[in-house]
């Protein structure tokens, strides 16, 4: 009888000890991105061993000016507080929204700062890339970022994932997660549906710093030219962002960093003198010049211990500046469904519930947004920039969008 009771109790230890183990242990990031970092942090208040790997040979300034909003910053703050706190102190709390004429002249001004504290509870937020970057990297130890670390493939079995490197390295994890950008090697192996689409519209970029006043700290301003936008927004110390698109046809990049400066010159030659020379103060070197794309949204962004996050999953165009904002979104909830389930299948089968209809509509309306903003003319565009958010269906879709609150666990 006591042999019995020992063999029973050994029996129920052991199966104490599989359902006590955690679904997970070992996480492998590609990609040291916003995407990627935000989702380390996440991951590893799960207790889950990290490692994040990154192409690049080191961190240095690069990247564009870009936009926080409500949803984005909710996430933030439920991943790490101190990550909204050290962004407000670093980026711009934009008050208002300008819209000019390539002449200069001002058509309408729109109040951004009262309303979206009033409605969402946070700010609209502006930052250099770079230097959110710097914020998330500074929340993890040093030692689990991996640099130097460009990734060419996997293979996945029913017991981990070995991931491939160009240095000849090789890592086995029990997860990976692909947030390798819109050119994802990761997606690339696991969907394998072929390049980026061209959504029309080529853009010019760079943050610069500079003195002259073009606009407050407090304000983002939108140009209207022929075919062409241009946004400019203060990024925090002194630094601008400007960024002109333009619908084309064409979407070939220049031979060299001389070749598409003139470029975009010759797009703003009839443009107020004071925006031709934000664009002349700048170095060729820093200016950013390429096709603005996405891709299709997919039924499925997994596939065994394969799952994908960010520009990776759901690419999209500039317009309604939400890349970053969904982004964080992605990471939140992947950490929330591993906190919260039984096994990998029934985890990533969650996040893809959670994620893949929402950031299909905000892809579309991103989409549709980019044309759209090309069709009218300059007091037009300002008019049903305005209106848009204003209508029934614009309020709806406004309120949805930055409304989104992750659920507070304890």
């Amino acid at each position: 009888m006591a042999r019995i009771w020992r063999f029973e109790s050994d029996f129920m230890k052991t199966q104490i000890e599989k359902l006590s183990k955690p679904i997970i242990e070992k996480v492998a990031i590609v990609g040291a991105g916003l995407g990627g970092l935000a989702t380390a942090i996440a991951l590893r208040k799960q207790g889950f061993d990290i490692h994040v790997y990154e192409k690049a040979q080191e961190f240095r300034p690069a990247g564009a000016g870009l936009t926080i909003a409500p949803n984005g910053l909710n996430c933030l703050a439920v991943i790490e507080q101190s990550i909204v706190e050290d962004l407000k102190r670093s980026g711009c709390d934009v008050r208002q929204g300008i819209f000019k004429k390539m002449t200069g002249e001002t058509i309408a001004i729109n109040p951004i700062r009262s309303r979206y504290l009033e409605k969402y509870g946070q700010p609209f937020l502006t930052i250099w890339w770079w230097r959110l970057q710097q914020i998330l990297a500074s929340k993890l130890p040093p030692e689990i970022i991996h640099l130097n670390h460009r990734c060419v493939g996997f293979e996945q079995n029913d017991n981990g994932v070995e991931i491939y490197f160009e240095n000849g390295k090789k890592v086995y994890a029990d997860l990976l997660v692909g947030a390798d950008g819109l050119n994802s090697v990761v997606r690339e192996k696991l969907i394998g549906d072929g390049k980026p689409h061209y959504v029309g519209s080529m853009i010019w970029r760079a943050v610069i710093k500079y003195n002259y006043e073009l606009l407050k700290p407090d304000e983002i301003i939108s140009i209207k030219g022929n075919k062409q936008i241009m946004r400019l927004l203060n990024v925090g110390d002194g630094y601008i962002f400007w960024a002109i698109r333009k619908l084309s046809s064409d979407f070939s990049v220049s031979d060299s960093a001389t070749l598409a400066k003139s470029r975009v010159l010759n797009e703003v030659a009839e443009w107020e003198e004071s925006l031709r020379g934000l664009v002349d103060a700048t170095e060729a070197e820093q200016i950013l010049e390429g096709p603005i794309c996405d891709r299709p949204p997919l039924a499925h962004w997994s596939k065994g211990r394969v799952t994908l996050l960010g520009d990776a999953a759901h690419p999209m165009a500039t317009s309604i500046g939400q890349g970053a904002s969904t982004t964080f979104e992605d990471a939140y909830e992947l950490a929330q469904c591993f906190s919260q389930s039984s096994s990998i299948e029934e985890a990533l089968s969650s996040y893809e519930k959670r994620r893949i209809d929402r950031t299909q509509i905000i892809q579309t309306r991103s989409a549709l947004a980019d044309m759209r903003s090309y069709e009218t003319d300059s007091e037009t565009f300002s008019r049903q920039t305005q209106e848009q958010s204003q209508t029934p269906t614009g309020e709806e879709f406004l309120d949805w969008l930055y409304n989104y609150k992750p659920f507070m666990t304890a």
